[in-house]
């Protein structure tokens, strides 16, 4: 007889319970809380652009409108564009002249703010010699200066200085105002560029000068650009100076030509004619930022990684 081989046991293999995790104590209150912080901001950020935008996107449509609309349904679309208010404004009210004499002056001083400065900045964060630091500070101090307190000794040294009622002297004082920012940007933003390109530069035979405006100049362009559409903005919207220093008719600025126009007897009932030298003045900020919206950015962040 055969013996019948028993076949081996089966052994089963029990494959373990998922283990399910339980939620850290308190995620869900972080999430919603996230959640509730970010519909919270962005409500901020929308309610901070209806304020900005609103007021922006009114005056260009006033500009545009007659004065019986203006006055009667402020709030209303002109029934037809009304380019005649324009052309009004910038002849008759002399807003061409103004604008010329804005440009020239925000061009030179922005040109000298920006060569002088970053001169300044690249020797204040590049080379330690005895009073590094107290120039800086003294950059910095200028800046908390309250330009009212300036203004009447200002006048008398212009004034000695055959400067007052010049376009020159008002892009000097320009330039003077705007400094003690423009250093202590672009003082932190050279300190942030790689001082070995500076090295093999000089290795090469490259001067300190070539070695500046050939080399770390070119590097720093976003942090230029940052700081030079600040002082743009400044000085393009500056008051106070040339209403003190330049009272000559033949030189004065947007600014000026704006009050005036606001003011002037043959101008008083022209609204239409007033909002489109306002969008005039304010057109030219609009583009300057629009154009530079990402170098702006970069260089503001540029400064944050080193």
């Amino acid at each position: 007889m055969k013996a019948t081989e028993t076949p081996p046991p089966v052994v089963k293999v029990t494959e373990p319970a998922p283990v399910s995790k339980s939620p850290a104590p308190g995620g869900k209150e972080k999430s919603g809380e996230g959640k509730i912080l970010n519909v919270f901001s962005h409500g901020v950020l929308i309610i901070w652009a209806v304020l900005v935008v609103m007021p922006l996107l009114w005056a260009i449509m006033t500009s545009f409108k007659t004065d019986d609309s203006i006055l009667s349904t402020p709030w209303a679309l002109p029934d037809k564009l009304h380019f005649e208010n324009w052309s009004r404004a910038w002849g008759q009210a002399h807003m061409s002249e103004y604008f010329l004499n804005t440009v020239v002056v925000v061009g030179g001083s922005l040109i000298g703010t920006l060569l002088l400065g970053s001169m300044a900045a690249y020797v204040l964060a590049r080379f330690d010699f005895p009073g590094n630091r107290f120039v800086y500070y003294l950059f910095i101090g200028g800046m908390s200066f309250p330009i009212i307190l300036a203004l009447v000794p200002l006048f008398f040294v212009m004034n000695n200085m055959g400067l007052l009622n010049t376009t020159h002297g008002l892009i000097l004082v320009y330039i003077a105002y705007s400094l003690p920012f423009t250093v202590f940007f672009l003082t932190s933003f050279f300190r942030t560029l790689p001082g070995s390109v500076a090295e093999a530069a000089m290795l090469d035979g490259a001067s300190h000068t070539r070695t500046f405006f050939q080399v770390m100049l070119p590097m720093a362009k976003p942090g230029l650009i940052s700081v030079g559409i600040f002082n743009f903005l400044g000085q393009w919207n500056q008051y106070m100076l040339p209403t003190v220093l330049n009272s000559d008719p033949d030189h004065r600025v947007l600014s000026q030509g704006l009050v005036e126009l606001a003011n002037s007897q043959g101008y008083k009932g022209d609204w239409s004619g007033l909002f489109a030298g306002l969008v005039m003045a304010m057109l030219p900020v609009l583009a300057a930022y629009i154009v530079f919206q990402r170098q702006v950015v970069a260089g503001l962040t540029a400064g944050a990684v080193k």
